[in-house]
């Protein structure tokens, strides 16, 4: 998993939990204001109803919750000796800024009818104050469920992953040992046929030249492989520094140009005169473009044409050479891989994209697979920069 990927995760539950407990605190400010309704216009005035008809005088202004609190307090208050008692409600009155005012006289409230009333009472008061914080029991409970489950399915997503990150890892070393055991098998055998003096005159030159040729790879899949796991290590940092795409672009082309006319391939070049200035990394810039290139030049049809082409923040490589199956386009940008027929036939590692989409990746961007670029191509890779991350003077 990328570091991009991971943060967009992270943004990604944040706004999620945020979002979920909006949605909760206003269900809890609707409920919160029900209750108070109900209260204030149904329950409240019955109950001082009936506490009137038992000579209980009740005055009260505020909130449910506040008004709850005082009554219990009073009620209990009731239960200490008269003196203490009248004492502890005039200091709750004032500490409560007179929000409610009862005055008890009944003569019911005497003996153990007046113990039953008053555990009944209370009892009441309980009921509504847990009818007051109710919202909030089921607004922290049903918070709790979501948050849970997201962390649940983000914990199977994460495992998940990581065995489909091993699983690539896995192919990953299989394809490296495929790749780098077939040029060694050619070495030893031709390197002990010369040591033993089988071959003479130009078959010896030809076996030389295959060793050599297969060295090559093997250092060329060596030093690909390097900077894959280069890219992808924790410790590495790109370099920026403003620099010109075009002049960029142009020096690529430059470097691979031979290789073109090696198989004569026409280059076209629609690269603008005028300055395209970029924060990039010019080292890693100019290698995801060059193996861009070498893609084209390897892949792309012999005596066909390349176009290399930079307008509206991208870079556009188009060849007109081998088809690209839907099925194989949706990999393409994967270590190691290719179809067969290139596997077998071209001798690419199938690093160099997966680098190229990584590098690009770092910067911002992405590289895409256009199979119907149209204009005689056949497949164009393209390279969108985001003008914001990287752009200077738009």
């Amino acid at each position: 998993m990328t570091d991009r990927s991971k943060t967009g995760d992270k943004k990604s539950l944040k706004w999620f939990l945020i979002n979920r407990f909006l949605i909760i605190m206003a269900g809890i400010f609707v409920s919160e204001e029900l209750l108070g309704m109900l209260y204030n216009n149904m329950l409240l005035p019955v109950i001082s109803g009936m506490l009137s008809s038992l000579q209980i005088k009740i005055a009260a202004v505020g909130s449910p919750f506040v008004l709850i609190l005082q009554m219990l307090l009073y009620l209990f208050a009731s239960f200490l000796p008269r003196g203490l008692g009248d004492y502890v409600q005039i200091a709750i009155n004032h500490k409560m800024q007179g929000s409610l005012t009862i005055a008890v006289d009944s003569p019911l409230l005497t003996g153990g009818w007046g113990i039953l009333l008053r555990i009944v009472v209370i009892t009441l008061f309980l009921l509504l104050l847990f009818a007051t914080i109710l919202p909030y029991l089921i607004g922290a409970f049903c918070y709790y469920r979501i948050v849970t489950k997201k962390v649940n399915e983000m914990i199977a997503a994460e495992k998940e992953q990581q065995l489909a990150y091993d699983r690539q890892r896995n192919l990953l070393l299989s394809d490296i040992a495929h790749d780098i055991k077939t040029p060694v098998t050619t070495l030893c055998s031709y390197s002990k046929a010369l040591s033993e003096d089988m071959v003479h005159g130009k078959k010896r030159q030809e076996y030389l030249d295959a060793i050599y040729a297969k060295s090559m790879r093997m250092s060329e899949l060596i030093t690909l492989l390097f900077e894959y796991v280069k890219l992808d290590s924790s410790g590495f940092v790109l370099h920026r520094e403003e620099g010109d795409l075009s002049e960029i672009l142009r020096e690529c082309v430059a470097v691979v140009y031979a290789d073109f006319e090696d198989r004569g391939m026409v280059l076209e070049l629609e690269i603008p005169e005028t300055e395209a200035v970029y924060s990039v990394d010019r080292v890693q810039v100019a290698r995801a473009i060059g193996n861009l290139l070498s893609n084209a030049a390897r892949y792309g049809r012999e005596g066909g044409r390349v176009l290399v082409k930079l307008e509206n923040d991208t870079i556009t490589v188009a060849d007109d050479g081998m088809e690209i199956d839907e099925e194989f386009a949706n990999h393409i940008f994967e270590p190691f891989s290719r179809a067969d027929k290139a596997r077998s036939t071209r001798g690419g590692s199938g690093l160099g994209l997966s680098i190229a989409a990584k590098i690009v990746e770092m910067h911002g961007g992405e590289l895409k697979l256009d199979c119907h670029y149209g204009s005689g191509y056949t497949k164009a890779f393209q390279i969108v920069l985001v003008p914001d991350s990287g752009r200077n003077g738009e």
